[in-house]
């Protein structure tokens, strides 16, 4: 099956008539727009599907089986940045494409899709152009018409007006165009799409949206703030399903560390959200981001140790060294990527999802969680900052070698846990909150290239003994193993002044003011 993806940024306006459009010539007063062409009618008649409680809409997400006009098919829409979306298509068919059902499944956490409102529109369509006759944006005109599939309703009817960008049209053309609306009288339109307006025209009501706050949550207070963040997290994770499943560069390792964000939050602030209901998200948190991990982790390894040949003169590279590392990457890659696609595809993923849902929807608050935050907040990041303080300082203590990489690689954990626990933060905090996540992730990072390092060898080390093997020279793999051996060194070296920075005694005090 043919499966097409396009970026779509467009705004929806309020038409009061479709007959009356001849003031549209006067859109050529725009900016890069010279004429305005008319291309004529359709008729569209569109099924939109959706779960019963509507998860899809909630998520800011469409999916509509559409005929009539040039892209009948099947088109699932998911949300970007400001005006735009993505629109997945897939031809006509009779039933839900799998396909399209599995980059919902974020959104719908496995319940069935089934038609929930009919949407049917007769479209006038405009092309704005330039001087050289390219379209810059496409106008429509659309009478509407929609029904509930679910509920006994009347129909509802109204006409609204829809600018498109071209692909390559500047997104400032939509400010533009819009200027020139208001002046004849055209406004944005309340619902941000046919189906949110549809839904609560024939009775089907909102669906729940996911910054909807529950009702036992103070505002303004730690719990409030602490929640905001999460559902930030949450949402980031279901938006990013898509795009793992889809191989989108750097899609696994955002999606590996909204996982982390979460997970280490709902540890750090336990004093806010009861451990029992969130210890058990926290296990299944570890699992997806361990699953996720193992693609991630190939991608880097690969990354550094690709460089690092590349970037030896050709007179040290022995053998066919670039051949055997890409080889070796291609069995590690295939078998890391099918861990993230049964991982997205098991009940435990699904389970997942629906429990960080409920944990928004009904948070299982503590008394705490009614504090103002500064007290509350100020504590949980301490903690695990105190606790880096503690691993960083033993660390140092430490000669070199295989016990001090791993207490690194513990200071390393704590470090992530402590920045992730300012992120929360930082709107009641202020600057102190930020700096020290800023002090913190300087010390990550120098931890992190160590680490890095340290997994390099060990990969290094496989590759050479295969090498010897095979009867093939050594020479460069020992080489590059000496690399990365100084690399870790350099670290160590710097990590004593990234940690001072970190430690100031200021920092604390301000922080805990």
């Amino acid at each position: 099956m043919t499966i097409r993806s396009q970026r779509e940024t467009e705004r929806k306006y309020d038409a009061a008539s479709v007959d009356d459009t001849s003031w549209f010539p006067r859109l050529t007063r725009v900016n890069g727009v010279a004429s305005v062409v008319e291309r004529g009618v359709d008729e569209l008649d569109a099924v939109y599907y959706d779960t019963d409680d509507l998860r899809l809409a909630g998520a800011s997400a469409t999916l509509r089986r559409r005929t009539g006009g040039a892209d009948a098919g099947w088109h699932l829409k998911l949300p970007l940045s400001g005006d735009s979306r993505e629109e997945v298509s897939a031809p006509l068919s009779d039933t839900v494409p799998d396909t399209l059902r599995e980059l919902a499944l974020s959104r719908s956490r496995g319940a069935e899709l089934t038609p929930a409102v009919r949407i049917r529109s007769t479209r006038r369509t405009w092309h704005l152009t330039d001087s050289g006759g390219t379209v810059r944006a496409e106008l429509t005109l659309d009478r509407v018409r929609a029904e509930s599939l679910r509920a006994m309703t009347t129909l509802a009817a109204w006409t609204e007006m829809e600018v498109e960008l071209a692909e390559d049209a500047e997104p400032g053309l939509l400010d533009q165009v819009e200027k020139r609306l208001r002046k004849n009288g055209v406004v944005r339109a309340d619902n941000p799409s046919k189906l949110a307006r549809a839904l609560d025209a024939t009775g089907l009501g909102a669906p729940r949206l996911p910054d909807a706050r529950a009702e036992n949550v103070v505002p303004g207070s730690a719990g409030d703030h602490l929640l905001t963040y999460l559902e930030e997290q949450i949402r980031a994770l279901v938006d990013l399903d898509p795009a793992v499943r889809r191989e989108r560069p750097d899609s696994v390792h955002r999606m590996r560390v909204a996982c982390r964000r979460l997970r280490s939050v709902l540890r750090s602030y336990r004093s806010v959200l009861d451990r029992q209901a969130t210890d058990p998200i926290r296990a299944d948190l570890k699992w997806l981001g361990g699953e996720l991990g193992v693609e991630r982790d190939q991608e880097v390894l690969m990354e550094r140790l690709g460089a690092r040949v590349a970037a030896e003169p050709p007179e040290l590279v022995l053998g066919p060294v670039a051949a055997r590392l890409k080889a070796w990457n291609v069995t590690h890659a295939a078998e890391a990527r099918r861990r993230s696609l049964e991982a997205l595809r098991s009940p435990r993923y699904l389970a997942l999802l629906d429990s960080l849902a409920a944990l928004t929807e009904c948070p299982p608050l503590r008394r705490r969680a009614a504090r103002k935050p500064r007290k509350v907040m100020v504590k949980a990041i301490l903690k695990e900052y105190d606790r880096l303080a503690a691993r960083t300082s033993h660390a140092l203590e430490l000669s070199p070698g295989a016990e001090r990489d791993t207490a690194l690689h513990e200071a390393r954990k704590s470090a992530k846990k402590t920045r992730y626990a300012t992120e929360p933060a930082r709107a009641s905090l202020g600057k102190p909150a930020k700096r020290l996540g800023r002090r913190v992730k300087a010390v990550q990072k120098v931890l992190g290239d160590h680490q890095d390092s340290v997994v390099a060898r060990d990969a290094l080390r496989e590759l050479a003994i295969s090498a010897h093997a095979a009867g093939e020279p050594g020479f460069t793999w020992g080489l590059l193993y000496g690399t990365e051996q100084a690399v870790a060194a350099e670290r160590e070296r710097e990590l004593p002044s990234a940690w001072a920075e970190a430690s100031e005694p200021r920092l604390r005090k301000k922080l805990a003011r």
